[in-house]
């Protein structure tokens, strides 16, 4: 019988806040389900990550529609995952911009990852007939660029890998604000399936480093006042670090798949057991990790095939 991943038993519509998090900004989040970040500008609006369905996307106008009657003119993704991207087209906007490593990865590896996706998060893709196909930007950049909405200047940057060898960050300076997507969650476990566990600490201390008044993460609260992101940051470090380490220990004594799995239960479940999505994660996390101290440096593909097979080194 397959193994069925936590995810697919969340069933439960979760509450949706909608919170500012400096002038005309805004958080879309949902207990731990993907966020949504809101730019206002003079002229238009855009959208940073679209959700994982048009459905869905149409929840975060809602909160749109209450605040502001200005079109979207942009739809921001931080990185090419389904769950983040295939909401894309209920949104309207002229420009869907991406990195340029995110823009491959869609083509890499879009589509196994939406089928993989599909399967593990049923609530999520509710209303799945609506997505035309994979999302694809209209507009790419290497390692930044600037978007000016009216007067408004929106930064869009690649500060490294973390979740993906793709993400993007957000910046907004004239309120010091940002939108991390998946490199900083709170109270939410982070995804490290398609991530880069060595890299991730360096690239949060380039964000920490803008000293950021507010940040969107990619899952959880929004985080309001600079105790707030600098404990979130601190935490997304230490979430990374303590899933890698032990595998890494294992690895170095030639250990199996099992033992590194045991050892970042050991050493990750007093502390995050309880954060969004962590059952879910955790399988993902430890193989990842575990590919990642054997010198694997670019993530596998996800498929409904390679799921079950890790599933069966997990049980040992």
């Amino acid at each position: 019988m397959a193994k069925a991943f936590a995810s697919q038993g969340d069933l439960a519509e979760k509450t949706i806040s909608f919170t500012e998090v400096g002038d005309d900004l805004y958080a879309f989040t949902a207990e731990g389900d993907p966020n949504t970040g809101v730019i206002i500008g003079d002229d238009s609006v855009m959208i940073v990550e679209a959700q994982a369905t048009p459905r869905l996307a149409r929840k975060v106008m809602e909160c749109v529609r209450s605040v502001t009657d200005k079109p979207i003119s942009h739809v921001v993704l931080t990185h090419y995952h389904a769950v983040r991207v295939l909401g894309a087209s209920a949104y309207g906007a002229r420009e869907i911009i991406m990195s340029d490593t995110a823009a491959a990865q869609v083509e890499e590896r879009g589509q196994e990852d939406w089928d993989s996706e599909f399967g593990r998060f049923p609530r999520l893709f509710q209303g799945h007939e609506e997505i035309p196909g994979l999302t694809r930007p209209t507009t790419t950049f290497s390692d930044r660029m600037t978007v000016y909405l009216g007067k408004r200047r929106v930064d869009i940057m690649t500060p490294g890998r973390a979740h993906t060898a793709g993400d993007a960050v957000i910046w907004v300076p004239d309120q010091e604000v940002m939108f991390t997507g998946d490199i900083v969650e709170y109270h939410s476990a982070c995804y490290c399936g398609d991530g880069h566990f060595r890299d991730w600490p360096e690239t949060l201390a380039k964000i920490a480093a803008y000293q950021p008044k507010s940040i969107a993460p990619g899952r959880g609260d929004a985080l309001v006042g600079e105790k707030m992101v600098a404990d979130a940051i601190a935490n997304t470090a230490d979430f990374v670090s303590s899933t890698y380490k032990p595998v890494a220990r294992v690895v170095a004594r030639g250990g199996t798949l099992k033992e590194a799995w045991d050892a970042v239960r050991a050493e990750c479940d007093p502390k995050f057991a309880n954060y969004a999505i962590y059952e879910h994660c955790l399988p993902f996390n430890v193989a990842r990790a575990y590919d990642e101290a054997r010198g694997i440096d670019t993530p596998r593909v996800w498929t409904a095939e390679r799921d079950q097979q890790m599933w069966a080194a997990l049980q040992g």
